[in-house]
């Protein structure tokens, strides 16, 4: 097994071109290293991730791209969650093949609040989450714990020991033959890489021209400004 860890507590874990980079960076490399059999990602801090880092944000397509990136690496990806997910974060979450919390981690699709949409990361999520939970989680952007995230299809497993609990997942995967991990894998993701093919250059896209409109600006600077942005009444 290989761990992968997010870096970058400053901004916690945001994804910045940087970040994005060197991630698929690892990712390319472990997809290549035959002593790999598995890859676990991982977070410092108390952030798995933030979401796109709206500072030094990594461009769409690149985003698009790692996701992609782990979802046909011939290798299981599994997510180890110890802390807040937000946003984008939650778009690495789905496109692990499996995902891990522990009781203390909390999630939220905060892109309605700032005046966009969870766009890109809905490929890895929608084929795989309760449509309903999608619907309640996307469309008021609160927050929800990990039983909430585990019963909605975005989790694995919720547990007071992420480790105990990772621990069990992780011998089931050194039991399994490279060959048959790579070929399962194939057939977990046809859906998902079908919503890429579909719709990666549509959501992109629109993706870009959310951060455009004002209402976008608005949220962006009552968000950097801790304020309520103004269509709160």
């Amino acid at each position: 097994m290989t761990t992968l860890t997010l870096d970058s507590p400053a901004n916690r874990n945001a994804l910045s071109a940087r970040l994005v980079r060197e991630l698929s960076e690892e990712l390319a490399r472990c997809a290549q290293d035959r002593a790999v059999r598995a890859v676990v990602l991982t977070h410092t801090g108390t952030t798995f991730s933030a979401g796109a880092d709206l500072k030094s944000p990594a461009n769409p397509y690149t985003f698009v791209g790692l996701m992609r990136q782990i979802i046909e690496l011939p290798k299981p990806v599994v997510a180890r969650v110890s802390g807040h997910v937000r946003a984008g974060g939650l778009g690495l979450v789905g496109a692990c093949d499996m995902a891990v919390a522990d009781r203390t981690s909390d999630f939220a699709f905060t892109e309605v609040r700032i005046g966009v949409a969870p766009a890109v990361i809905s490929m890895p999520l929608l084929p795989r989450i309760d449509p309903r939970a999608a619907s309640r989680y996307y469309l008021t952007g609160e927050l929800f714990d990990a039983t909430a995230a585990e019963a909605a299809g975005l989790l694995t497993a919720a547990a007071d020991d992420v480790d105990a609990a990772l621990s069990g997942l992780l011998d089931g995967l050194r039991r399994a033959s490279p060959q048959g991990l790579a070929e399962a894998k194939k057939l977990l993701t046809l859906d998902v890489l079908e919503a890429f093919d579909r719709h990666a250059e549509d959501l992109v896209q629109r993706s870009a021209s959310y951060f455009i409109t004002p209402e976008a600006r608005e949220g962006i600077a009552a968000f950097m400004e801790r304020r309520d942005p103004a269509w709160v009444r």
